[in-house]
């Protein structure tokens, strides 16, 4: 039977019994669904805010400008009230994720997974059947609840499930059905453009298909062992730890769980703990790799890749067909990262990733800048190898600050802080991805070929980060991260002071 050899908190030996059993991978594939959710919106948005049916009913004005002649290539699509409609969703999935914290704890993962696709559902109906803006938006506030949710749910329970030795894979499935979701999105897109008037309905509609997934397959998941125990059902939480081990053998990894538990229970304020001092390594990296995700800037890519696109001198069919291109690139290359990521750690990935994003980034910038005035367009050769530097930056992506964004959040934390600490990580990245597209296309505007460079910048400051203040957390279980991993950490380790978190502890029971 496989095992894994550990170093327990003592120095003793510790071993953990368990199989890779296909009831876990099921459970992780059902849950990932909440990831497809998410891709699909953050895919679906872009298209339909370039389809001319779409802006011609509701953004009017963004419809003139992009017929005109002569505009602006970088400003025909710079209208706040059309950014609304793509940021409005992360702005209440920014609040909501606070209230998703809470229901994790209180409710457990999977009835928040649940919710998760209850809001979503109820956000595509209103989206779908928008008559005004003002349906619309509120139809991106549910949907926005639904994303705080299931962002909020599915990366805890991924990693709560899965075998130490698997758990960068099994997470990672999450972002993987994203990448999905944005594919599935662009193609959608593509066929829907030539519907009229009526297409971009069916773009919005279809995203109530993996919402329906989720709602369906969470009624055939398991909670989780840790919240099953945390809620103090400690016998169905040892059931369900063998059930999913696929061993009777689990009194070693039932025991670290419990004493986790034990632990989390005695602090009765788990945000105010995340303040204290002992706290802050997991709380300054869970916030610090969501702002980095949205600063190389990936989702301006994603959000806006037809408009981009388009900005770039490709017509319509030819901008959507583009994003398809990418949005394949970007999935295949989620699944580079499933295969390496418990082998070569997350550093690694990492660090290469800065790299080849970095290069890509800069090459785009100098290309539209040199060929790329306001009135012309690329010329073929230029375009085409615009959109292979921004596949060498997607791939990038997708196999490291992608995935490793939500990874490396849901497995830092001790179980007292894990859902509270998890929730700065998920409102964090649902501001930043607010702001970035809230703001993209006028920066766009202004900024111009720039603002590749200004992506670039960050992008340098990201590698800094990596090398000198993260650290590896492959192949160690979630509950022995603060002894093998924080308190060995070169500069984290001064935070780890025993006798202040002791007193810290007593002054919130």
């Amino acid at each position: 039977m496989p095992s894994v050899v550990l170093a327990s908190s003592d120095g003793g030996p510790k071993q953990f019994e368990g199989k890779i059993t296909s009831y876990v991978v099921i459970c992780g594939i059902i849950a990932a669904t909440g990831g497809l959710m998410f891709g699909y919106d953050i895919g679906i948005s872009g298209g339909v805010t370039s389809m001319d049916d779409f802006l011609e009913k509701f953004f009017p004005d963004v419809y003139v400008k992009k017929h005109r002649a002569k505009e602006n290539n970088y400003c025909k699509y710079d209208n706040q009230g059309l950014q609304l409609f793509t940021s409005s969703l992360y702005l209440a999935a920014l609040v909501s994720s606070f209230f998703a914290s809470k229901s994790c704890t209180k409710f457990g993962r999977r009835l928040t997974m649940q919710a998760a696709s209850v809001f979503f559902l109820i956000g595509v109906v209103l989206d779908a059947a928008a008559r005004d803006l003002a349906m619309l938006i509120i139809g991106r506030i549910l949907l926005g609840m639904g994303v705080g949710f299931a962002n909020q749910a599915v990366p805890l329970f991924l990693s709560e499930i899965a075998p130490v030795r698997i758990r960068g894979a099994l997470n990672i499935l999450f972002q993987l059905d994203v990448t999905i979701g944005i594919l599935v999105a662009n193609i959608v897109n593509y066929f829907a453009s030539n519907l009229h008037p009526w297409g971009w309905r069916l773009s919005l509609g279809l995203a109530g298909v993996p919402a329906t997934i989720l709602c369906l397959g969470s009624f055939l998941i398991t909670e989780t062992p840790t919240s099953l125990i945390e809620r103090e059902k400690t016998d169905a939480g040892l059931a369900m730890l063998k059930k999913i081990r696929g061993t009777e053998n689990v009194e070693l990894e039932y025991q670290e769980i419990a004493r986790a538990c034990e632990t989390a229970r005695q602090v009765k304020h788990p945000f105010r703990t995340l303040m204290k001092r002992h706290s802050r390594p997991q709380l300054v990296i869970a916030v610090l790799m969501q702002v980095f995700q949205q600063f190389t800037g990936i989702n301006a890519i994603m959000f806006y890749s037809p408009v981009l696109f388009q900005t770039i001198g490709f017509k319509n069919d030819a901008s959507l067909l583009s994003a398809v291109i990418t949005g394949t690139v970007n999935t295949l290359s989620t699944v580079v990262s499933i295969v390496l990521v418990d082998r070569v750690g997350r550093r690694m990935l990492l660090l290469e990733a800065c790299v080849q994003m970095l290069l890509s980034q800069a090459l785009i910038g100098i290309l539209l800048q040199v060929n790329l005035k306001s009135n012309n367009t690329l010329h073929q050769g230029v375009a085409v190898l615009v959109v292979v530097l921004v596949c060498l930056y997607v791939s990038s992506f997708a196999w490291s600050w992608g995935p490793l964004g939500w990874l490396i959040p849901s497995e830092i934390f001790p179980l007292e802080t894990r859902t509270a600490g998890f929730a700065f990580a998920v409102s964090s990245n649902m501001l930043f991805t607010f702001l970035i597209a809230q703001a993209f296309l006028s920066m766009l505007c202004h900024m111009r070929a720039g603002i590749f460079f200004f992506f670039a910048a960050w992008i340098v400051v990201m590698g800094l980060f990596t090398i000198f203040l993260l650290p590896e957390t492959k192949n160690v279980p979630i509950d022995e991260m603060v002894e093998m991993v924080w308190k060995q950490h070169w500069y984290w380790k001064g935070y780890m002071d025993k006798e202040e978190a002791k007193e810290d502890n007593v002054d919130i029971i």
